[in-house]
């Protein structure tokens, strides 16, 4: 985990921090004790890593990569399987609000690294706006995985779901997969959309069609 904690930093710092190395390390371990938290079965330390390792590999199409790895660190930070609508992403850039801040990176910077997390609650983000469109790449990446892989992925959201009772969940479930393949990309970068786009709406489809089957 220090690993991680230093990568955070070195963001923190790109992006104009001007607080202590402690203080911008509390902040790091404060948000990667949310990413830890027991009731999470995909949105993990793994998650987050997966989404920076994306960010850093295709840093060079962002404007502003250490505020979209900022964003990343931020985006699921709160994650509560039983909140309604975009709460978690308005909590979420609630804390990267008062995080960034605490840290002394620039008003501007936060203000974009809130409207970054703000943009993954429906991933509705244009080519144009490059770093939310590489944030919210990263961040849908699984969804491109090999089937076993996204296999796993799709259970594990299951059992951060645990609490909802099996037909719910399948008619929940379904109406995000059905909003993502309603997108008209789910990838916007176009090394990102070459690679994945067609096997994540095959794997969209396939999971979807799966909860729709009786039984």
């Amino acid at each position: 985990m220090s690993e991680l904690i230093g990568r955070w930093r070195t963001a923190a710092r790109g992006a104009g921090a001007t607080g202590h190395d402690q203080t911008l390390t509390r902040a790091g371990e404060e948000l990667l004790a949310r990413w830890r938290e027991p009731h999470r079965h995909y949105h993990t330390p793994r998650h987050l890593a997966a989404v920076l390792d994306v960010v850093d590999g295709y840093a060079t199409w962002a404007e502003r990569p250490d505020l979209v790895r900022l964003a990343a660190w931020c985006h699921d930070a709160v994650y509560d399987p039983r909140a309604v609508g975009d709460a978690n992403e308005r909590d979420s850039a609630t804390l990267a609000d008062t995080l960034l801040t605490r840290t002394g990176v620039p008003a501007a910077a936060v203000a974009e690294v809130r409207r970054l997390v703000l943009a993954t609650a429906g991933h509705a983000v244009t080519a144009d706006d490059r770093d939310a469109a590489l944030l919210c790449d990263a961040d849908l990446t699984i969804l491109a995985a090999p089937g076993q892989t996204y296999d796993a992925y799709a259970a594990a959201i299951r059992r951060e779901y645990a609490h909802v009772p099996e037909p719910d969940f399948r008619a929940g479930r379904a109406r995000v997969l059905e909003s993502l393949l309603a997108l008209p990309a789910l990838f916007r970068l176009p090394p990102l959309a070459a690679a994945g786009e067609a096997p994540a709406r095959a794997n969209l489809a396939r999971e979807l069609a799966a909860l729709r089957r009786p039984g």
